[in-house]
Parts: structure tokens; C-alpha cells; sequence
């Protein structure tokens, strides 16, 4: 991949959800315990990285804004 190249930080944000979402499903699905417990640590794990995949994508557009503001290039 180039430097230039546009990074689709989108995607990883709407995998991170799907695999949340996912891991929920599963544990309401199953009957068994330690699976329902594995499967929340699962879903709270997967809900941590959209989290922080939101806040990079949101630093990274205010600081885009800041240097744009200022005239600056990245």
C-alpha cells in the first residue's frame, strides 16, 4: 500500500460492531454458562475497539479540520 493510498477506516469500524453484535447473539443463544460468559468478555472486547476506532476516526477528522484551518498540509 502506498502512502497515498485512502484507507478504508470504515470498515474496520463496521467489522468491530459486527463481531460485538455477533459475540451478543451468541451468548443469548446458548444455554451453557461458562459459553455465555466467554462470549460477553467477547462482545465487550470487540465493543472496546469500535470504541476506540471511533475516537481515532474522530481525532483524526479534528485535527485534519485544525490543520486546514491553520493552512497547513498533511
Amino acid at each position: 500500500m502506498s502512502a497515498g493510498a485512502p484507507i478504508a477506516r470504515g470498515s474496520n469500524l463496521d467489522f468491530f460492531l459486527a463481531r460485538a453484535a455477533q459475540a451478543r447473539a451468541e451468548g443469548e443463544a446458548t444455554t451453557l454458562i461458562h459459553v455465555r460468559e466467554r462470549c460477553e468478555r467477547s462482545a465487550a472486547a470487540w465493543q472496546a475497539l469500535a470504541d476506540k476506532a471511533k475516537r481515532s476516526e474522530r481525532l483524526r477528522l479534528e485535527e485534519a479540520q485544525r490543520k486546514a484551518e491553520a493552512g497547513l498540509v498533511s
